[in-house]
Protein backbone atom coordinates (compact mmCIF):
# COMPACT_ATOMS: atom_id res chain seq x y z
CA UNK A 1 0.00 0.00 0.00
CA UNK A 2 1.58 3.31 -1.02
CA UNK A 3 1.54 6.21 1.31
CA UNK A 4 0.83 9.67 0.88
CA UNK A 5 1.80 12.74 3.08
CA UNK A 6 -1.06 14.70 4.88
CA UNK A 7 -0.23 18.12 3.51
CA UNK A 8 2.46 19.63 5.97
CA UNK A 9 1.38 17.71 8.82
CA UNK A 10 4.22 14.98 9.03
CA UNK A 11 1.08 12.40 9.35
CA UNK A 12 1.26 9.85 6.36
CA UNK A 13 -1.67 8.29 5.19
CA UNK A 14 -2.73 5.50 3.20
CA UNK A 15 -3.75 6.09 -0.71
CA UNK A 16 -6.50 4.00 -0.31
CA UNK A 17 -8.94 5.71 2.12
CA UNK A 18 -12.11 3.69 4.02
CA UNK A 19 -14.88 5.46 3.70
CA UNK A 20 -17.70 4.44 6.70
CA UNK A 21 -20.76 6.38 5.39
CA UNK A 22 -22.77 2.79 4.92
CA UNK A 23 -21.99 2.06 8.41
CA UNK A 24 -25.38 2.34 10.65
CA UNK A 25 -28.03 1.76 7.29
CA UNK A 26 -26.28 -0.62 5.07
CA UNK A 27 -23.57 -2.36 7.19
CA UNK A 28 -24.19 -3.86 11.02
CA UNK A 29 -21.90 -3.47 13.29
CA UNK A 30 -20.56 -6.56 12.96
CA UNK A 31 -19.96 -6.05 9.08
CA UNK A 32 -18.67 -2.87 9.73
CA UNK A 33 -15.97 -4.52 12.08
CA UNK A 34 -15.16 -6.72 9.36
CA UNK A 35 -14.29 -4.26 6.98
CA UNK A 36 -12.15 -2.29 9.07
CA UNK A 37 -10.55 -5.31 9.64
CA UNK A 38 -9.76 -6.74 6.39
CA UNK A 39 -9.27 -3.00 4.98
CA UNK A 40 -6.33 -2.34 7.88
CA UNK A 41 -5.20 -5.66 7.41
CA UNK A 42 -4.54 -4.97 3.51
CA UNK A 43 -2.86 -2.00 4.45
CA UNK A 44 -5.28 0.85 5.09
CA UNK A 45 -4.14 3.15 7.65
CA UNK A 46 -6.92 5.96 7.06
CA UNK A 47 -10.28 5.99 8.22
CA UNK A 48 -13.09 9.07 7.31
CA UNK A 49 -16.57 9.01 9.21
CA UNK A 50 -18.34 12.20 9.95
CA UNK A 51 -20.68 13.36 12.61
CA UNK A 52 -23.81 13.32 10.43
CA UNK A 53 -23.18 9.69 8.92
CA UNK A 54 -24.74 7.49 8.10
CA UNK A 55 -26.07 8.32 5.04
CA UNK A 56 -28.83 9.37 4.21
CA UNK A 57 -28.89 11.75 7.21
CA UNK A 58 -31.70 10.66 10.05
CA UNK A 59 -32.33 11.43 13.65
CA UNK A 60 -32.90 7.91 14.36
CA UNK A 61 -29.37 7.05 12.94
CA UNK A 62 -27.03 9.87 13.40
CA UNK A 63 -23.60 8.89 14.82
CA UNK A 64 -24.37 5.42 14.89
CA UNK A 65 -21.32 5.39 12.47
CA UNK A 66 -18.56 6.92 14.78
CA UNK A 67 -20.00 4.64 17.29
CA UNK A 68 -19.16 1.57 15.35
CA UNK A 69 -15.79 2.60 14.14
CA UNK A 70 -15.53 3.63 18.07
CA UNK A 71 -16.49 0.12 19.37
CA UNK A 72 -14.37 -1.49 16.84
CA UNK A 73 -11.02 1.03 18.05
CA UNK A 74 -11.62 -0.07 21.90
CA UNK A 75 -11.13 -3.86 21.07
CA UNK A 76 -7.72 -2.65 19.45
CA UNK A 77 -4.01 -2.93 20.83
CA UNK A 78 -3.64 0.25 19.60
CA UNK A 79 -5.21 3.29 18.49
CA UNK A 80 -1.81 5.05 17.15
CA UNK A 81 -1.63 3.20 14.05
CA UNK A 82 -4.74 4.21 12.59
CA UNK A 83 -5.61 7.34 11.38
CA UNK A 84 -8.74 8.79 12.47
CA UNK A 85 -10.44 11.40 10.24
CA UNK A 86 -14.52 12.91 10.33
CA UNK A 87 -16.19 15.63 10.10
CA UNK A 88 -18.32 18.58 11.63
CA UNK A 89 -21.86 19.56 9.82
CA UNK A 90 -22.50 22.40 8.45
CA UNK A 91 -25.74 24.56 7.82
CA UNK A 92 -29.02 22.50 7.00
CA UNK A 93 -29.34 19.79 9.23
CA UNK A 94 -32.05 20.58 12.01
CA UNK A 95 -31.53 17.22 14.14
CA UNK A 96 -27.96 17.82 14.97
CA UNK A 97 -27.70 20.61 17.94
CA UNK A 98 -31.06 22.25 16.10
CA UNK A 99 -29.20 23.32 13.02
CA UNK A 100 -25.72 23.25 13.41
CA UNK A 101 -23.12 26.01 12.38
CA UNK A 102 -19.12 26.10 12.02
CA UNK A 103 -19.09 28.27 15.11
CA UNK A 104 -17.17 27.94 18.50
CA UNK A 105 -20.19 26.63 20.82
CA UNK A 106 -21.28 23.84 17.87
CA UNK A 107 -17.47 23.14 16.76
CA UNK A 108 -16.36 22.43 20.51
CA UNK A 109 -19.93 20.44 21.13
CA UNK A 110 -19.06 18.37 17.78
CA UNK A 111 -16.38 17.27 18.43
CA UNK A 112 -17.04 16.40 22.26
CA UNK A 113 -19.74 14.48 20.64
CA UNK A 114 -17.51 12.64 18.37
CA UNK A 115 -15.01 11.88 20.17
CA UNK A 116 -17.24 10.43 22.59
CA UNK A 117 -19.04 8.27 20.11
CA UNK A 118 -15.40 7.51 18.55
CA UNK A 119 -14.20 6.13 21.50
CA UNK A 120 -10.82 8.24 21.50
CA UNK A 121 -9.31 11.05 22.90
CA UNK A 122 -8.28 12.39 20.10
CA UNK A 123 -8.75 12.71 15.58
CA UNK A 124 -6.45 12.79 13.71
CA UNK A 125 -7.88 14.96 10.84
CA UNK A 126 -10.99 17.81 11.70
CA UNK A 127 -12.93 18.39 8.69
CA UNK A 128 -15.63 20.85 8.10
CA UNK A 129 -18.15 18.73 6.25
CA UNK A 130 -19.57 21.84 3.82
CA UNK A 131 -19.04 25.77 4.18
CA UNK A 132 -21.37 27.60 6.42
CA UNK A 133 -21.70 30.21 3.84
CA UNK A 134 -23.85 29.91 0.65
CA UNK A 135 -21.57 28.84 -2.39
CA UNK A 136 -21.90 26.71 -4.66
CA UNK A 137 -21.33 22.47 -3.77
CA UNK A 138 -22.77 19.78 -4.18
CA UNK A 139 -23.58 19.81 -7.44
CA UNK A 140 -23.73 23.42 -8.30
CA UNK A 141 -21.72 24.79 -10.82
CA UNK A 142 -23.14 28.53 -11.06
CA UNK A 143 -22.14 30.86 -8.13
CA UNK A 144 -24.50 33.67 -6.75
CA UNK A 145 -23.65 36.10 -4.01
CA UNK A 146 -26.10 36.86 -1.16
CA UNK A 147 -25.03 40.02 0.11
CA UNK A 148 -27.34 39.57 2.97
CA UNK A 149 -26.39 35.66 4.48
CA UNK A 150 -25.55 35.20 7.90
CA UNK A 151 -22.78 32.85 7.50
CA UNK A 152 -20.02 32.39 9.92
CA UNK A 153 -16.78 34.11 9.81
CA UNK A 154 -14.03 31.55 8.47
CA UNK A 155 -11.79 33.87 10.86
CA UNK A 156 -13.89 32.44 14.10
CA UNK A 157 -13.73 28.68 12.35
CA UNK A 158 -10.60 28.27 12.38
CA UNK A 159 -10.17 29.80 15.62
CA UNK A 160 -12.22 27.52 17.51
CA UNK A 161 -10.72 24.85 15.81
CA UNK A 162 -6.84 25.95 16.91
CA UNK A 163 -8.83 25.83 20.36
CA UNK A 164 -9.27 22.13 19.24
CA UNK A 165 -5.83 21.48 18.04
CA UNK A 166 -4.32 23.35 21.02
CA UNK A 167 -6.33 21.50 22.99
CA UNK A 168 -5.25 18.03 22.10
CA UNK A 169 -8.49 17.03 20.48
CA UNK A 170 -7.66 17.08 17.01
CA UNK A 171 -4.25 16.88 15.24
CA UNK A 172 -5.04 18.05 11.99
CA UNK A 173 -7.77 20.31 10.16
CA UNK A 174 -9.34 20.32 6.88
CA UNK A 175 -12.30 21.30 4.75
CA UNK A 176 -14.57 19.10 2.56
CA UNK A 177 -17.09 20.52 -0.67
CA UNK A 178 -14.62 23.81 -0.82
CA UNK A 179 -14.49 26.27 -3.48
CA UNK A 180 -10.92 27.30 -4.49
CA UNK A 181 -11.63 30.84 -3.08
CA UNK A 182 -12.71 28.60 0.49
CA UNK A 183 -9.12 27.08 0.74
CA UNK A 184 -7.06 29.85 -0.47
CA UNK A 185 -9.02 32.12 2.04
CA UNK A 186 -8.04 29.34 4.81
CA UNK A 187 -4.36 29.29 4.19
CA UNK A 188 -4.16 33.05 4.17
CA UNK A 189 -5.68 32.85 7.32
CA UNK A 190 -3.26 30.85 8.40
CA UNK A 191 -0.47 32.66 7.61
CA UNK A 192 -1.97 36.18 9.27
CA UNK A 193 -3.76 34.74 12.48
CA UNK A 194 -1.41 31.93 13.55
CA UNK A 195 -4.32 29.32 13.09
CA UNK A 196 -3.83 25.40 11.57
CA UNK A 197 -3.39 25.26 8.31
CA UNK A 198 -5.66 23.28 6.44
CA UNK A 199 -4.15 19.75 5.54
CA UNK A 200 -6.70 18.63 3.20
CA UNK A 201 -9.60 19.10 0.77
CA UNK A 202 -12.40 16.48 0.76
CA UNK A 203 -14.31 16.97 -2.69
CA UNK A 204 -15.87 14.82 -4.99
CA UNK A 205 -13.52 13.58 -7.94
CA UNK A 206 -14.34 10.21 -10.53
CA UNK A 207 -14.33 9.80 -14.62
CA UNK A 208 -17.73 11.48 -14.24
CA UNK A 209 -16.74 14.23 -12.30
CA UNK A 210 -13.61 15.83 -12.49
CA UNK A 211 -13.85 19.45 -11.91
CA UNK A 212 -11.62 19.43 -8.86
CA UNK A 213 -9.34 19.76 -11.69
CA UNK A 214 -10.60 23.05 -13.15
CA UNK A 215 -9.47 25.48 -10.13
CA UNK A 216 -8.32 23.28 -7.04
CA UNK A 217 -5.78 20.62 -8.47
CA UNK A 218 -3.33 23.74 -8.74
CA UNK A 219 -4.12 24.61 -5.57
CA UNK A 220 -3.54 21.02 -4.35
CA UNK A 221 -0.17 20.43 -5.37
CA UNK A 222 1.36 24.02 -5.49
CA UNK A 223 0.05 24.67 -1.80
CA UNK A 224 0.35 21.07 -0.74
CA UNK A 225 -3.58 20.83 0.46
CA UNK A 226 -4.40 17.40 -1.38
CA UNK A 227 -7.57 15.85 -1.90
CA UNK A 228 -9.24 13.31 -0.06
CA UNK A 229 -11.45 12.21 -3.03
CA UNK A 230 -15.14 11.09 -2.30
CA UNK A 231 -17.59 9.28 -4.36
CA UNK A 232 -14.99 8.14 -6.99
CA UNK A 233 -17.23 5.25 -8.11
CA UNK A 234 -20.13 7.49 -8.39
CA UNK A 235 -22.15 5.69 -5.62
CA UNK A 236 -20.80 2.67 -7.55
CA UNK A 237 -22.46 3.88 -10.83
CA UNK A 238 -18.76 3.31 -12.64
CA UNK A 239 -18.94 -0.39 -12.14
CA UNK A 240 -21.52 -0.59 -14.17
CA UNK A 241 -23.85 -2.54 -12.23
CA UNK A 242 -26.77 -0.02 -12.89
CA UNK A 243 -26.89 -0.22 -16.65
CA UNK A 244 -29.37 -1.24 -18.77
CA UNK A 245 -32.10 0.22 -16.18
CA UNK A 246 -30.61 -2.44 -13.79
CA UNK A 247 -31.71 -1.64 -10.03
CA UNK A 248 -29.36 -4.45 -8.23
CA UNK A 249 -31.37 -5.61 -4.49
CA UNK A 250 -30.15 -3.32 -1.57
CA UNK A 251 -27.93 -1.37 -3.64
CA UNK A 252 -27.79 2.74 -3.41
CA UNK A 253 -29.23 4.04 -5.95
CA UNK A 254 -31.87 1.41 -5.85
CA UNK A 255 -32.50 2.07 -2.16
CA UNK A 256 -32.73 6.04 -2.68
CA UNK A 257 -33.37 8.41 -5.48
CA UNK A 258 -32.08 11.31 -3.95
CA UNK A 259 -28.26 10.22 -5.67
CA UNK A 260 -29.84 10.74 -8.92
CA UNK A 261 -26.97 13.12 -10.55
CA UNK A 262 -25.21 10.23 -11.69
CA UNK A 263 -27.95 8.57 -13.37
CA UNK A 264 -28.87 11.42 -16.16
CA UNK A 265 -28.59 10.64 -19.79
CA UNK A 266 -25.25 12.01 -20.50
CA UNK A 267 -24.25 10.01 -17.11
CA UNK A 268 -25.13 6.97 -18.56
CA UNK A 269 -23.79 7.55 -21.72
CA UNK A 270 -20.30 8.30 -20.33
CA UNK A 271 -20.42 5.19 -18.01
CA UNK A 272 -21.09 2.94 -21.31
CA UNK A 273 -18.19 4.48 -22.57
CA UNK A 274 -15.85 3.43 -19.63
CA UNK A 275 -17.36 0.45 -18.69
CA UNK A 276 -16.84 -0.61 -22.62
CA UNK A 277 -13.07 0.71 -22.43
CA UNK A 278 -12.31 -1.10 -19.31
CA UNK A 279 -13.67 -4.54 -20.85
CA UNK A 280 -11.94 -3.65 -24.04
CA UNK A 281 -8.57 -3.92 -21.99
CA UNK A 282 -10.01 -7.11 -19.80
CA UNK A 283 -9.95 -4.37 -16.81
CA UNK A 284 -12.92 -4.18 -14.02
CA UNK A 285 -14.73 -1.46 -15.15
CA UNK A 286 -14.77 -0.43 -11.17
CA UNK A 287 -10.57 -1.10 -10.61
CA UNK A 288 -10.17 0.91 -13.65
CA UNK A 289 -12.10 4.13 -12.31
CA UNK A 290 -10.51 4.30 -8.64
CA UNK A 291 -7.14 3.24 -10.66
CA UNK A 292 -7.67 6.83 -12.23
CA UNK A 293 -8.58 8.44 -9.06
CA UNK A 294 -5.44 6.51 -7.67
CA UNK A 295 -3.19 7.95 -10.61
CA UNK A 296 -3.46 11.67 -10.26
CA UNK A 297 -0.43 13.33 -8.55
CA UNK A 298 -2.79 16.22 -6.73
CA UNK A 299 -4.37 12.82 -5.14
CA UNK A 300 -3.81 12.70 -1.18
CA UNK A 301 -6.05 9.14 -0.57
CA UNK A 302 -9.18 8.17 -2.45
CA UNK A 303 -12.23 7.40 -0.28
CA UNK A 304 -13.57 3.82 -1.23
CA UNK A 305 -16.74 2.58 0.13
CA UNK A 306 -18.14 -0.53 0.05
CA UNK A 307 -21.59 -2.62 1.28
CA UNK A 308 -20.31 -6.37 0.83
CA UNK A 309 -17.48 -7.90 1.28
CA UNK A 310 -16.62 -8.65 -2.24
CA UNK A 311 -17.01 -4.86 -3.01
CA UNK A 312 -14.09 -3.89 -0.51
CA UNK A 313 -11.84 -6.72 -2.12
CA UNK A 314 -12.42 -5.77 -5.44
CA UNK A 315 -12.09 -1.94 -4.35
CA UNK A 316 -8.42 -2.67 -2.50
CA UNK A 317 -7.37 -4.37 -5.50
CA UNK A 318 -7.01 -1.50 -7.54
CA UNK A 319 -4.11 -0.22 -5.34
CA UNK A 320 -2.09 -2.52 -7.38
CA UNK A 321 -3.38 -1.69 -10.55
CA UNK A 322 -1.59 0.51 -12.98
CA UNK A 323 -3.44 2.12 -16.24
CA UNK A 324 -1.81 1.47 -19.93
CA UNK A 325 -1.16 4.73 -21.87
CA UNK A 326 -3.73 3.07 -24.14
CA UNK A 327 -6.59 2.96 -21.44
CA UNK A 328 -5.19 6.64 -20.23
CA UNK A 329 -6.02 8.03 -23.81
CA UNK A 330 -9.55 5.82 -24.32
CA UNK A 331 -10.42 8.12 -20.52
CA UNK A 332 -9.34 11.20 -22.22
CA UNK A 333 -11.34 10.73 -25.31
CA UNK A 334 -14.57 9.76 -23.87
CA UNK A 335 -13.91 12.35 -21.22
CA UNK A 336 -13.39 15.14 -24.11
CA UNK A 337 -16.29 13.89 -25.43
CA UNK A 338 -18.97 14.05 -22.35
CA UNK A 339 -17.27 16.10 -19.84
CA UNK A 340 -18.30 15.87 -16.20
CA UNK A 341 -21.80 15.11 -16.67
CA UNK A 342 -22.16 14.79 -12.98
CA UNK A 343 -20.49 17.44 -11.22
Amino acid sequence: MQTRPLGTTGIDVSRICLGTMTFGEQNTEAEAHAQLDRAVAFGVNFIDAAEMYPVPPKAETQGLTESYIGSWLKGRQSRDDVVIATKAAGPGISHIRGGPRLDRQHLHEAIDGSLSRLNTDYVDLYQLHWPDRSTNFFGRLGYTHDEDEQATALEETLSALKELVDAGKVRAIGVSNETPWGVMRCLQLADTLGVPRVASIQNPYSLLNRTFEVGLAEIAQREQVGLLAYSPLAFGVLTGKYLNGARPEGARLTLWDRFSRYSSEQATAATEGYVALAREHGLDPGQMALAYVNSRSFLTSNIIGATTMDQLESNLASEALTLSEEVLEGIEAIHQRIPNPSP
